[in-house]
C-alpha cells in the first residue's frame, strides 16, 4: 500500500498525540499558527500542558528526530512562550541527540515499528470505513431495479442474522448459500468489497429500504 508524505505525517501526527495523551499530557491545540505583525511565519503541530500545568509546543515528525527539527522545535517554543517537545521515530544521529540535550528539547521516541505499523494500519482501516461507508450509500441511493429473484434473495439476507439461518430460511446447505451470494457479488448485484456477511446483510437492508422508500415517494 502507497502512503503519501502527507498522509503519513498525518497518521503519525494523531498516533502521536494519543501517545502524549496516555503519557499524561492533555493537548489543548493543534495547528497553531505563529503570527508577528500580521505574518504567519510557522505553525506549531500542537501545544499541550503537562500534570504540573507546564505548556509544551510540539513537534511531530513522521520519520526520525534530526538536528533541524529540533532547531524548529526549539524556535517555535520560544516564539510561543512554552517549552520544547518533539516527538518521531528516534533521533538520526548523535548530533540531534545532543542538540536535543543542549537546547532542552524534550523528545520521545517512537519505535519504527510502531510508528510505520500503526500508520499503515490505521490508513487501511480508515480506507475500509470510507469505502464501507460510500457501498452503503450506494445501496440506500440505488435506483437501479432488482429482479425478482435477487430482491427474494435481498429480504432473505436482510432477515437472517448469519449464513447459516439464510442456508436454513431456502432450505439449503451453507455452501449452497454462500454460491447465492457469491452469484451477486460476480454480476455486480452487491459490490466486490464486501466480504463479510454483517456487511452484506446491512447492504442489503439499506437496498431494500431505499427502494421502498422511493416506492413509498412515488405513489
Amino acid at each position: 500500500m502507497s502512503i503519501s508524505w502527507r498522509r503519513r505525517w498525518r497518521s503519525s501526527e494523531r498516533i502521536a498525540l494519543r501517545v502524549l495523551e496516555e503519557l499524561g499530557y492533555k493537548v489543548i491545540e493543534t495547528g497553531k499558527k505563529i503570527v508577528i505583525d500580521g505574518i504567519t511565519i510557522s505553525e506549531v503541530d500542537a501545544v499541550a500542558v503537562d500534570n504540573d500545568g507546564n505548556c509544551y509546543a510540539v513537534e511531530v515528525k513522521a520519520g526520525s528526530i534530526d538536528v533541524t527539527g529540533i532547531r524548529q522545535a526549539y524556535t517555535n517554543a520560544q516564539l510561543v512562550n512554552c517549552k520544547p517537545l518533539i516527538i518521531g521515530k528516534g533521533f538520526s544521529d548523535e548530533a540531534a541527540e545532543k542538540l536535543a540535550e543542549k537546547l532542552g528539547v524534550k523528545a520521545y521516541q517512537l519505535s519504527d515499528v510502531f510508528l510505520v505499523d500503526a500508520e499503515e494500519l490505521e490508513l487501511i482501516i480508515r480506507s475500509s470505513i470510507e469505502s464501507l461507508v460510500g457501498d452503503l450509500l450506494e445501496a440506500f441511493i440505488s435506483s437501479e431495479k432488482l429482479t425478482s429473484n435477487d430482491s427474494r434473495l435481498f429480504e432473505k439476507i436482510a432477515k437472517s442474522r448469519s449464513i447459516s439461518e439464510l442456508a436454513d430460511s431456502f432450505g439449503v446447505s451453507i455452501k449452497e448459500a454462500v454460491k447465492m451470494i457469491n452469484n451477486l457479488r460476480e454480476r455486480g448485484v452487491i459490490p466486490q468489497r464486501l466480504r463479510d456477511y454483517r456487511s452484506i446483510r446491512l447492504y442489503a437492508l439499506l437496498r431494500l429500504l431505499g427502494w421502498k422508500l422511493r416506492l413509498m415517494n412515488n405513489e
